[in-house]
């Protein structure tokens, strides 16, 4: 019903920047909120930050100050802007949107900071 594509990773070095976008498409879908998590190899999945239609956001300690989500209802796109990126970043980052009861996941992008 609702399908994700992601963009925007790559290889930055400690410092640098980078813009992760997740566009989603579909039929009759109303999206209630949209997030980013990531994953490093060995860790658990891990909520990055999240927004509602509404506008509310909600990021993990790791990441506030550095990262910022937002969001283009009319192209039902999220996006997340990091900065000051740290090694600790270095995963792979899931989009993930809340339609109804369902949600639904993005096919990963990896993102690798090193020097």
């Amino acid at each position: 019903q609702v399908q994700l594509v992601e963009s925007g990773g790559g290889l930055v070095q400690p410092g640098g920047s980078l813009r992760l976008s997740c566009a989603a498409s579909g039929r009759d879908f109303s999206i209630n909120a949209m997030g980013w998590y990531r994953q490093a190899p060995g860790n658990q999945r891990e909520l990055v930050a999240r927004i509602t239609s509404g506008g509310s956001t909600k990021y993990a300690d790791s990441v506030k100050g550095r990262f910022t989500i937002s969001r283009d209802n009319a192209k039902d796109t999220v996006y997340l802007q990091m900065n000051s990126l740290k090694p600790e970043d270095t995963a792979v980052y899931y989009c993930r949107v809340v339609v109804g009861f369902r949600y639904y996941w993005g096919q990963g992008t990896q993102v690798t900071v090193s020097s």
